[in-house]
């Protein structure tokens, strides 16, 4: 899946929108701020793919001789399969 932006932009307005009107303990409101940011940034980044194209170089026993092989991978939640 393609990185989303608007669920990054919703998420992060959700974790202002939350702290807003905070006055009682200002220390803390800041700290789940912090968190709720981070936690948006992480699953914004862990939520793109990435395709990857490696070659191998070298003599395999079966074909012989040197080749390319492409293959892809996705990243799903940090996590390449």
């Amino acid at each position: 899946m393609a990185l989303n932006i608007e669920k990054l932009k919703k998420d992060i307005a959700g974790a202002f929108a939350e702290q807003r009107d905070i006055k009682t303990d200002p220390a803390s409101a800041a700290e789940k701020l912090a968190e709720a940011l981070a936690t948006a940034i992480d699953n914004y980044i862990k939520s793109g793919d990435v395709t990857v194209e490696t070659q191998v170089t070298g003599t395999c026993a079966t074909p012989s001789g040197a080749g390319t092989i492409a293959g892809t991978g996705t990243c799903t939640n940090g996590k390449m399969s």
